[in-house]
């Protein structure tokens, strides 16, 4: 999502022009996506964010957007998943202790709510299962701490699940079709956003940031039946999906009537959304091969 929230904050910048500059900072595995940022005017920054070091020396900044996170690898790698989610934020709130702050976090910190329900609202207890979703806790509460010590004004983005057409949920269900897998349907409910949709949120959202932190979920409206989702992309990529397990009565599900009151309602729907992935796969369209997993529900990734 970073390289297109930054184009996205570039081209604000540009319709605005009062001249801001906007710095998008990674160790940048792929060099086309470096170069392409650059193309349009953005300053890339290349530092290892696990270095203290490489992050005092950042560039200043009045607003910062923290996207930096370990998910998938944490079965494996637990101690690098908590070094990314717990100690690298505690490295940039210092760093950026008087800039507004939208930081990234994730709807597993809830754990699964009830799958008739309206899903788990910003001020419910959370319950994280596993130790990427714990990890998770770990970077609010960091950065919950910077707004008591410093006033450092907050807003948390708690994202599930964010859609384009080469990565998402949306994407995992139309491969498994076209490669006549079976569909789990253990996790028979799912929020999901469009990835543009997603990041006008969290950009809107700086605005709301606030000490101590303002908490947002930001996903789709929708409560998706992963079974019906499944059917739709089938019958749009001429193929008949099989499945397995049973709907369980939870899942992870987020209640966005908080968003809808401070930004609206997401412009693109979960229908249209399953539609494109599906033109998009049916044409041949690369993805990048990364499945979120989303049906997991012991937290393991």
């Amino acid at each position: 999502m970073g390289p297109s929230l930054t184009a996205m904050l570039r081209r604000a910048a540009d319709a605005l022009g009062d001249g801001r500059r906007i710095f998008a900072v990674s160790r940048w595995g792929s060099a086309k996506d470096a170069a392409r940022l650059e193309a349009m005017g953005i300053e890339v920054v290349r530092a290892d964010l696990l270095d203290p070091d490489a992050v005092d020396a950042l560039p200043d900044a009045p607003n910062v957007v923290f996207m930096a996170g370990q998910k998938f690898g944490t079965r494996d790698a637990p101690s690098l998943t908590w070094m990314t989610n717990t100690v690298v934020p505690a490295y940039v709130a210092r760093r950026y202790r008087h800039a507004r702050i939208v930081a990234f976090s994730t709807g597993n910190v809830y754990g699964l709510s009830p799958a008739d329900g309206t899903g788990s609202r910003e001020d419910d207890p959370l319950a994280p299962v596993g130790e990427y979703a714990a990890s998770c806790v770990g970077r609010e509460r960091v950065f919950e701490d910077a707004a008591t010590r410093w006033g450092t004004r907050v807003t948390i983005i708690r994202l599930n699940y964010a859609v384009d057409l080469r990565y998402g949920v949306l994407v995992d269900l139309a491969r498994r079709i076209l490669a006549d897998e079976a569909v789990d349907l253990g996790m028979g409910y799912v929020n999901c956003i469009w990835q543009g949709d997603a990041n006008a949120m969290a950009l809107a959202a700086l605005a709301a940031a606030a000490t101590p932190p303002f908490v947002l979920n930001v996903t789709g409206a929708e409560r998706l039946s992963v079974r019906a989702l499944a059917l739709e992309l089938g019958l749009l990529l001429g193929r008949t999906p099989t499945f397995t397990n049973a709907e369980a009565p939870d899942a992870l599900l987020s209640d966005t009537r908080r968003a809808q009151s401070l930004v609206g309602l997401p412009e693109i729907d979960g229908h249209t959304l399953a539609a494109w992935v599906a033109e998009w796969l049916r044409l041949g369209g690369r993805t990048l091969g990364k499945p979120t997993r989303f049906e997991r529900r012991d937290g393991t990734f």
